[in-house]
Parts: structure tokens; C-alpha cells; sequence
């Protein structure tokens, strides 16, 4: 294990997952082991989950960069203007238009 995934067929990316450590055993020792139960060996000998880094290896910054100031500005754009009125039918009450001695006005 010490050697990484890619050392093992899986060259898509540098992730141990529980699935492939199951498959690894069963290469290594022919004994099957459940996804849960590889996750409890692998806790029992000390191993922790691994969450991978949200990019990945290949990522070309300079893309990135051309595409946020060019089709990002553009998409964050077409939004409705800050002061755009409520697309609601219903208008806001008046406190003109109510009566004074309706129901509930003197707190019965």
C-alpha cells in the first residue's frame, strides 16, 4: 500500500478507497473481506479515511484564470438588478385601508 494505488492498476488518480483496498487483499491474500469490514481491519491498523484534495494534479491554472474573467463575468452577470420588484401579485397592506374597529383590533 505503501507504494499508492497507481503501483497497484489504478493510475486514475492517488485514492486509497475502502473498494480497493478490498480488491487488493483479495489479490494479495485470497481472503474477501466486505467494504466494511476492509474499513474496520484498515481502522484497527491504524489507518484513517483519506479525503482527497479538491483539485486535481492536471488542473492548468492559466485556464482557470481566462475562463473566470471571460465566461464567468458574463454568467455572473445576467442576474435581475438589485432594486427589480417582487415577481408576486399580492400588495403590501396599508395601514390606511384597515378598518378600526375590525375583528381583533381591540385585542378580544
Amino acid at each position: 500500500m505503501d507504494q499508492g494505488p497507481a503501483a497497484h492498476g489504478w493510475t486514475e488518480d492517488q485514492v486509497w478507497t475502502a473498494s480497493r483496498v478490498v480488491t487488493l487483499i483479495g489479490r494479495k491474500f485470497h481472503v474477501t473481506y466486505s467494504v466494511s469490514g476492509a474499513t474496520r481491519l484498515m481502522h484497527r491498523l491504524g489507518f484513517s479515511p483519506q479525503v482527497p484534495g479538491r483539485r486535481v494534479a492536471e488542473r492548468d491554472e492559466e485556464a482557470v484564470a481566462v475562463w473566470k474573467e471571460a465566461t464567468w463575468a458574463e454568467v455572473k452577470e445576467s442576474g435581475r438588478p438589485a432594486g427589480a420588484s417582487s415577481v408576486s401579485r399580492t400588495r403590501p397592506a396599508s395601514p390606511d385601508g384597515r378598518p378600526e374597529a375590525g375583528p381583533g383590533a381591540d385585542g378580544v
